[in-house]
């Protein structure tokens, strides 16, 4: 979680640092949920849970440069583990603490119109890193007490912007993802939705 936190503040301050020569510049902060379908049972007859609740924190950049085209990227993960397989209480249950990452990076087409409202439709790759924590601590290059299970996805958004204040703005959205190989929930494809607060920098706004 802190690589990818590291990672997307890295990306978040060159998208800022470029920004001062862009068209426009948004950045957020949001809260969604994830929703997906119930519980099933898997091939091999286990029980597989579903990816659906959750409260999920995101943050997310967005650049729009001349005719309205640009690039953005986002991360979500879920605030508080999820229980895979079963419950955390009692005997012989077997239940593994986990965590949903979501990530992806996008090619984005946006307008604003009249300086109250706008949207953005967008399209890329990114991934879903499921983190299954354990009791104990492995040492690398860093300490951590989890296992990732990482997989390649497909991702497409909307959102719409309604400027309340200034620049600032409050941003209902939608994002599909496409996720490979997601054995872990039977090749469920994910939808997340939420609402983001954000900022935008744009020369004559």
């Amino acid at each position: 979680m802190r690589k990818l936190l590291l990672l997307f503040a890295f990306v978040f301050s060159l998208t800022i640092a470029s920004g001062l020569q862009a068209q426009e510049f948004d950045g957020a902060f949001g809260f969604g949920t994830v929703k997906a379908p119930a519980a099933t049972v898997n091939k091999q007859g286990f029980p597989v849970p579903s990816l659906s609740g959750g409260l999920y924190p995101s943050f997310s950049g967005i650049f729009r440069f001349k005719h309205h085209i640009g690039f953005g990227g986002e991360v979500s993960w879920r605030a508080r583990q999820a229980v895979y397989g079963g419950t955390t209480t009692g005997f012989g249950s077997f239940a593994q603490p986990y965590r949903p990452i979501f990530y992806d990076f996008n090619a984005v087409y946006g307008s604003t119109f009249q300086k109250k409202a706008g949207f953005d439709v967008m399209a890329g790759i990114g991934g879903e890193d499921l983190r299954f924590y354990t009791p104990y601590y492995t040492c690398g290059f860093t300490c951590t007490n989890y296992q990732s299970s990482n997989h390649l996805a497909g991702h497409i958004g909307a959102d719409v912007r309604i400027y309340v204040w200034g620049h600032a703005f409050v941003r209902p959205e939608a994002h599909y993802y496409a996720v490979r190989n997601n054995f872990e929930f039977n090749d469920v494809k994910p939808w997340r939705v939420g609402v983001s607060i954000g900022y935008s920098f744009m020369p004559g706004f």
